[in-house]
C-alpha cells in the first residue's frame, strides 16, 4: 500500500525484453536507503517488487523488477525507455504519515494529457478518462495519476482536471508530461468498495 506522495524521481537505466515480460532496472537513491529483496516500490503508480539491486558504472544505486505482460498491457510502462524519469514511492509502514490517500499501486487504466493551462502559481492539467472509471470520480475527490495522489478539480464524463502546485511540478513526472503523454490512473479504492457493497445490497446479498 502507498500514499501517493512521490519520494524521488528515478531514471530508467535498462530494459531487458523477455518476450511476455521484461526486467526493468532503475537508478535511485532515496527509495533504496532501506530496500530489501521482495520489497514493494511504486513506479509511476505501478506496484513492483525489488528482485535485485546493483550500481551503475557511475556508482549510482539501482534496483531491478520483473514486469509481467499484464502490467505492460494495461499501464504506461509498456512505452517506457532507458533515460526516462519515473515517480518512485516505497510502500508505507505503520509509522508513515498518510499525506495523500490510500493507494494500492494497482493501475485501473490509462489516460492522456489533453491540455495544460499554466498560471503564476499552479498549472491546471486536463486528462482523458476511460469510461469505466468515470463513475468513481467526483469533484474534490481523490485520484492517483502516475502514482501521485491528487485532488480532482472537475470530474467530467470523459476527462477530469487537476491543479498542480510548484512542488508537484518540480518533484514528479507531471511537471514535464507533455500533451498526448500517457499516464497511469488509479481510482480511490474506497469508492470501489462502496460500489460493491451497494450492488450487494441492491441484489439482496448480505455477507
Amino acid at each position: 500500500m502507498f500514499t501517493g506522495i512521490v519520494e524521488e524521481l528515478g531514471r530508467v537505466v535498462e530494459i531487458e525484453e523477455q518476450g511476455d515480460a521484461c526486467r526493468l532496472t532503475i537508478a535511485a537513491e532515496v527509495v533504496l536507503e532501506d530496500a530489501k529483496l521482495g520489497d514493494s516500490i511504486a513506479v509511476n503508480g505501478c506496484c513492483l517488487t525489488v528482485a535485485a539491486t546493483g550500481v551503475t558504472g557511475e556508482g549510482t544505486p539501482t534496483w531491478t523488477a520483473d514486469v509481467m505482460q499484464e502490467t505492460l498491457d494495461k499501464t504506461s510502462l509498456t512505452g517506457i525507455k532507458p533515460g526516462d524519469r519515473v515517480n518512485l514511492e516505497r510502500a508505507v509502514t505503520p509509522q508513515t504519515r498518510l499525506g495523500g490517500h490510500i493507494v494500492q499501486g494497482h493501475v485501473d487504466g490509462t489516460g492522456r494529457v489533453l491540455r495544460r493551462t499554466p498560471s503564476d502559481h499552479w498549472t491546471v492539467v486536463e486528462i482523458s478518462l476511460p469510461e469505466h472509471l468515470s463513475r468513481y470520480l467526483v469533484d474534490k475527490g481523490s485520484i492517483t495519476v502516475d502514482g501521485v495522489s491528487l485532488t480532482v478539480v472537475e470530474a467530467g464524463e470523459d476527462s477530469f482536471t487537476i491543479s498542480l502546485i510548484p512542488e508537484t511540478l518540480a518533484r514528479t513526472t507531471l511537471g514535464f508530461r507533455e500533451i498526448g503523454g500517457v499516464v497511469n490512473l488509479e481510482a480511490d479504492v474506497l469508492a470501489k468498495h462502496v460500489e460493491k457493497l451497494l450492488q450487494s445490497t441492491q441484489n439482496g446479498v448480505t455477507r
